[in-house]
C-alpha cells in the first residue's frame, strides 16, 4: 500500500488511509486522535490522506477508506460510492456504519410528519438512514458507540503488517464477569451484554449502566435463553425490544415472538 517500513524491528507497510464522516456525531474519529499516549506511535503506521480531525490536507490517492456514520441522504449515497471506487478497503467505524445506530430510529417514524414537527416551515432532503453494508460492499467492520480506541490500533497494526484481522467472538459478559462486577439482571435491570460482542471491557456495565448492544451480537448467541431469562425475572418485554432496537444491531432478532 505504501512504502515498506520497521517499527520496533518489525517490517510494515505505511497504511495510505482516508476517514470520511456522513450522519454521526464524529466521535469515532475522535477516538482515533484522543489517545495521546499512543497516537504518535499510531500515527507512524500511517500515511494519512484525508482527515479532517487529524489535517486540513486533502488528497485523493489513499487505499483505506474509514466510514464513520449511517446514510440518510442522496448526496451521501453518492459520496459513498466514489469512496469505495477508490479504496482498496473499506472499513465500517462504529455502530452507524455498521448497523445504522442511534440515527435508525428515525426510521420508526413518517419522514415528513418529523420534518414538519421539528423543521417547519423548510424543506430537509432526508432518506431512510441505512448502515454502509447496504450500499457498497465492506471489507472490515469495527463496532462501538465509539469505538474502542485499542481495538482500532491492534486492528491497524494487523493491516500494515499483514496479520490477520479479528474482533472477539464472545460476549461482554466475559469481560464484565471478569472485572468482577454485579451482574445488572441482579440489581433488576435488563442488559445486553450476554448477547454482544465483547470488546468495549465492559465500560458500560463496570459503571453500572445496561449493556445496549452497540458492538452488535456476539457469535452463536442464545436468544430463546436469553428470552427466558427476561421473563424468569419478571423484567418488561417492552422494554428489552426497546434496547435492542436502540442501534439497530439486533435487527434480526427485533421484535422476537416471546
Amino acid at each position: 500500500m505504501a512504502e515498506n517500513m520497521t517499527q520496533h524491528r518489525v517490517p510494515f507497510q505505511r497504511l495510505k488511509i482516508a476517514s470520511f464522516d456522513f450522519t454521526s456525531c464524529e466521535g469515532c474519529q475522535l477516538q482515533l486522535t484522543n489517545h495521546e499516549a499512543t497516537l504518535p506511535d499510531f500515527l507512524g503506521l500511517l500515511d494519512v490522506r484525508n482527515f479532517r480531525e487529524l489535517s486540513s490536507e486533502r488528497h485523493d490517492d489513499y487505499d483505506i477508506a474509514l466510514i464513520e456514520g449511517s446514510i440518510s441522504r442522496q448526496d451521501e449515497v453518492e459520496r459513498l460510492l466514489k469512496i469505495r471506487k477508490q479504496a482498496k478497503i473499506l472499513v465500517a467505524l462504529g455502530t452507524c456504519a455498521c448497523f445504522g445506530g442511534v440515527n435508525s430510529l428515525k426510521n420508526r417514524f413518517p419522514v415528513k410528519t418529523l420534518i414538519d414537527e421539528l423543521y417547519p416551515p423548510m424543506n430537509i432532503e432526508t432518506l431512510a438512514v441505512r448502515k454502509i453494508s447496504d450500499l457498497v460492499t465492506v471489507d472490515l467492520s469495527i463496532p462501538g458507540c465509539p469505538v474502542n480506541k485499542d481495538e482500532v490500533e491492534r486492528i491497524m497494526v494487523s493491516l500494515a503488517t499483514g496479520s490477520r484481522v479479528t474482533l472477539p467472538k464472545y460476549p461482554v459478559c466475559m469481560e464484565c464477569k471478569a472485572q468482577l462486577n454485579t451482574c445488572l439482571f441482579e440489581l433488576g435491570e435488563i442488559c445486553l451484554g450476554p448477547l454482544t460482542r465483547a470488546g468495549c471491557n465492559a465500560v458500560c456495565t463496570s459503571g453500572k449502566t445496561p449493556c445496549l448492544g452497540c458492538r452488535g451480537p456476539a457469535e452463536e448467541i442464545n436468544m430463546a435463553s436469553f428470552l427466558e431469562l427476561v421473563k424468569e425475572r419478571g423484567l418488561s418485554l417492552d422494554d428489552l425490544q426497546e434496547k435492542l432496537a436502540f442501534y439497530n444491531a439486533f435487527e434480526p432478532w427485533q421484535n422476537h415472538e416471546a
